[in-house]
């Protein structure tokens, strides 16, 4: 039987059945699975297709935008450090302002583009890279540990998976999070969380920023 706060809610990361209330604010429940330790929200809460396409055109990123060039260098920098020359790329959630590609593009790589929205491109889903970058799309998946698998078997051995997320500290912290506020976000993975995929997939796990994750992929599997 469940405990008093533990619910039968499948995890989207790792689908382990069993999760606890985390917190509730005016809008929605959230919940953490105790394996991966994942904070998600029901499908429930989650946007309709339209809606979730509707936020998205609100936003005014630009490829000329110094600002948020200099956010996504927090991403470009440690993954250019790491970067053989002239590797094959994949931004995945690129957004309608593909800023990152272009700035990788510039130091002399290849990087193909998709986004479920913004560049649907099936057939970039189905070549292998030396490298794929994910920034600031992780918390809005529905199933984050299919759409992860799908790209890690996208990598090729040594290739490496940058990831942009903001990270889950403590439920006190949560409670006045502002990455909360956003309605498309429904996953918020911590440390922990990260761990714990590094653990299932077998990947070198770097912490290169507060809010930057490197996974490399094995040359050779165990």
């Amino acid at each position: 039987m469940d405990g008093p706060n533990e619910l039968a809610r499948d995890c989207p990361l790792c689908r382990h059945p069993a999760a606890r209330h985390y917190h509730r604010d005016k809008n929605r429940d959230y919940y953490q699975c105790a394996n991966c330790a994942l904070v998600f929200v029901a499908p429930e809460f989650y946007l309709s297709i339209q809606a979730e396409r509707a936020y998205y055109d609100l936003h005014e990123n630009s490829l000329a935008d110094s600002g948020y060039r200099r956010f996504l260098s927090r991403c470009a920098a440690p993954l250019l450090e790491q970067l053989a020359p002239h590797s094959e790329g994949l931004d995945f959630g690129c957004g309608p302002a593909p800023l990152l590609a272009s700035m990788l593009a510039e130091a002399g790589h290849q990087v193909s583009l998709y986004d479920v929205f913004y560049a649907p491109d099936a057939d970039a889903m189905q070549r292998d890279y030396d490298f794929i970058v994910a920034t600031e799309v992780v918390e809005h998946l529905a199933a984050p540990g299919e759409e992860l698998q799908r790209l890690w078997a996208r990598l090729r051995p040594g290739g490496l998976l940058a990831l942009m997320t903001k990270l889950v500290i403590s439920p006190e912290r949560f409670a006045s999070w502002h990455y909360i506020r956003d309605p498309t976000h429904i996953c918020f993975f911590s440390a922990q969380t990260f761990r714990w995929l590094a653990e299932s997939l077998q990947a070198e796990l770097q912490f290169a920023d507060g809010d930057v994750i490197l996974l490399r992929k094995p040359q050779f599997l165990c």
